[in-house]
């Protein structure tokens, strides 16, 4: 099972949707990567890493971190500052440098 959260910015109201799962993947027989999420418990079985979505704090660009070929920067800025999105939750906005995320108290996500 998953937990989703939405995180919101105090100030000015930038939403994230964040799951606690990522998006979990195998390789098909045809060398290609499909992902595998709750319910689908054949998929998750045959999991081999997971693409974890990322935010960089610095610049606001949004992406993925492979857990197979992890990286410590922001693939634009090279900014070290990045957090992974389910956890925001205290973080300086990026997009109006002002405010910090919270978790919005009125969404409660499970998968």
């Amino acid at each position: 099972m998953a937990e989703g959260r939405i995180f919101k910015c105090s100030t000015c109201g930038k939403s994230i949707e964040a799951w606690s799962d990522g998006n979990p993947y195998y390789i098909d027989e045809f060398g290609s990567k499909q992902y595998a999420y709750h319910p689908d418990h054949d998929g998750l079985a045959q999991c081999i890493g997971n693409d974890c979505p990322y935010l960089c704090l610095a610049c606001g660009e949004e992406f993925m971190v492979v857990s197979k070929k992890p990286i410590d920067q922001c693939p634009v800025c090279q900014s070290k500052d990045i957090s992974a999105t389910f956890a925001l939750d205290g973080k300086k906005c990026p997009y109006c440098q002002s405010g910090d995320f919270s978790v919005d108290p009125n969404t409660y996500m499970i998968s």
